[in-house]
């Protein structure tokens, strides 16, 4: 067919108009090519050489999001302090660029501490649905269960925080709900992989989702912040199946006994597995423990735990029916002074009392620094008779982190430009990046920070840029952040040495004594065996005091001062001990 001139004037100029839109376009892609991404940094606030306290902070473009806001237990030197919590300084400076906090399982070491921070700067929360039950029982304790935004997400969904975009990957742990984020930033995907194992028989739930990862991975991952708890142990973490027939065999060799099994709160997968093995041999389960009950119970409302009716009974019914149809699940597998395990060893228990006919399980690894403390419970537990069984014994326990063949799986399929260890003391983090290493990554591409590190990740390189406050903060009792260095230094003190308080009332007018000195002992001697100390004691601040007298010197931080010094001289001369000294002056 015959074109007209108009009709081939139209075409070319449609032709020409397409061929400069292309050449636009290709001009475009180009450019974006050669411009150069931006970068993102993170902030080790907690978690690092250091079990527990897990936070960090990821930074791209002036948007900021935390992953975790966990707290740790106290050490032993940490007298008298409840719960440690990170520092939250810097939070606070940056509160109006944070878009939100990203929880990635229900662990006290990842979210214990958020109550804590809400309180500081109101900010909203992305967790999977059991995760999010368990904190908001945690909101409700401290009246914040109507200020806070939580938001639920399910494994596979994506939230929009800033000019990040998080994914939300499935993984297994020892607590339902767990997952891993996938930072989507400007600079880049940064993995972070929260608590996991590779466990392809869960008791609960599926498999990790490896797949989702090693697409990841195909496309391109800057940096991957991977668990480091179990890097130093070999091979590949156990199923939780494999609990399954210890926890069967276990139950026919206590036929005769009643059966009290201590674990985790938050492993329902565990519970569950002990309800039907209790269910397979007829026994009746109670729960004891303010924990566990709470946790059990959101498992059940949420549908993660499956008891068949009848089965679970009050803990106040256990004594109506005979020992041998008895199975106790408590908390207390890491010896905590206060809980339900701890109490039935010292016999403080109100409900429960233990002796011969009890079999008790000890279904949890002790927490590094706790195995003197569970130690001591198990002894106490056999010395009334108990039998008892625990982990090293038979598999009533597994972990729910990756061993070293997980750790290099989950490097070989992500596989990251950067590597950065996180979650563990210093020896993990080591391991953790040997691994890295042995795989044939370049040190300089792998990153071992402290608490307080920033690190800046960028498709050109990897640099450390100057520390942020990263500290630590002390709750004891309603105080949170009242107890610091110098109180834990005069509380190992008084521990460790005792207390010496130096009593007397001088005169306003010449400086000499009224009444007094007396010297009272706490933690120091036996006063009563130690007359002879106390006497000399006496007489030394009695010639003190006269002597400051004589010489006219009435500044009490002088008096005090001299008495302290000239005491503590004595009582190490005598004693090799130095007890803290007290001066209490009045005037009259």
């Amino acid at each position: 067919m015959q074109k007209t001139v108009q009709e081939y004037l139209t075409e070319q100029a449609a032709r020409e108009k397409k061929e400069a839109a292309a050449q636009k376009s290709k001009r475009g892609r180009r450019g974006r090519q050669n411009q150069k991404k931006p970068s993102i940094k993170a902030y080790f606030l907690g978690g690092l050489n250091e079990v527990g306290k897990n936070f960090t902070l990821f930074e791209c473009e002036n948007d900021m999001v935390i992953v975790d806001c966990g707290m740790a237990f106290p050490d032993g030197d940490m007298l008298g302090v409840d719960l440690v919590l990170p520092d939250f300084t810097f939070v606070e400076r940056n509160a109006e660029n944070i878009r939100g906090i990203i929880l990635t399982h229900g662990h006290e070491d990842h979210i214990g501490a958020l109550p804590y921070l809400l309180k500081k700067v109101n900010l909203p929360i992305y967790g999977t649905p059991f995760t999010l039950a368990l904190i908001n029982s945690k909101l409700k304790e401290h009246g914040l269960q109507n200020s806070v935004k939580a938001v639920v997400v399910q494994p596979g969904e994506h939230a929009q925080l800033g000019c990040m975009d998080i994914e939300f990957i499935h993984v297994n742990h020892s607590v339902p709900d767990a997952v891993a984020v996938a930072i989507h930033s400007p600079a880049g995907v940064v993995v972070h992989t929260g608590d996991f194992k590779i466990d392809c028989t869960p008791a609960m739930g599926k498999m990790i989702d490896l797949g989702r990862l090693a697409q990841l991975g195909n496309e391109g991952v800057l940096a991957l912040f991977s668990d480091s708890t179990n890097a130093e142990r070999p091979g590949f973490t156990k199923s939780e199946k494999s609990v399954d027939s210890s926890f069967d065999m276990l139950f026919k060799r206590a036929q005769d006994s009643r059966i009290i099994i201590a674990t985790f709160a938050s492993n329902v997968s565990r519970v569950q597995q002990i309800i039907n093995c209790a269910v397979k041999y007829g026994r009746k389960v109670a729960l004891s423990g303010r924990s566990m009950i709470n946790v059990m119970t959101i498992g059940v409302e949420l549908g993660y735990l499956d008891v068949p009716q009848g089965v679970l009974i009050d803990i106040d019914m256990i004594n109506r029916y005979p020992k041998e149809q008895i199975v106790l699940v408590t908390t207390g597998s890491q010896g905590e002074p206060m809980s339900a395990l701890t109490r039935m060893a010292f016999a403080d228990h109100r409900k429960v009392e233990v002796g011969p006919g009890d079999f008790i399980i000890i279904s949890a690894r002790p927490i590094p620094g706790n195995e003197k403390t569970i130690g001591n419970v198990i002894d106490e537990l056999m010395k009334r008779g108990c039998r008892v069984v625990y982990e090293s014994m038979y598999e009533v326990h597994v972990s729910g982190h990756a061993c070293q063949e997980e750790l290099k799986l989950m490097q070989g399929i992500v596989k990251p430009k950067y590597f950065i260890p996180v979650h563990g003391e210093q020896k993990m983090l080591r391991k953790n990046a040997d691994l890295s290493y042995a795989m044939g990554r370049d040190p300089k591409n792998v990153f071992i920070g402290d608490n307080g590190d920033v690190v800046e990740l960028n498709e050109d390189y990897m640099k450390r840029l100057a520390p942020v406050p990263a500290g630590r903060i002390l709750v004891d009792g309603l105080g949170v952040g009242d107890v610091g260095s110098i109180v834990l230094r005069d509380r190992k003190h008084l521990a460790e040495d005792g207390l010496i308080v130096v009593v007397c009332t001088i005169s306003c007018t010449d400086g000499h004594i009224i009444s007094g000195p007396d010297v009272v002992s706490r933690g120091f001697v036996y006063v009563r065996e130690s007359e002879p100390l106390i006497d000399e004691a006496r007489d030394l601040v009695s010639s003190v005091l006269q002597e400051c007298a004589e010489n006219r010197i009435h500044d009490w931080g002088t008096l005090k001062t001299r008495i302290k010094d000239e005491l503590s001289r004595l009582l190490y001369n005598r004693t090799r001990r130095s007890p803290m000294i007290l001066p209490i002056i009045m005037e009259v």
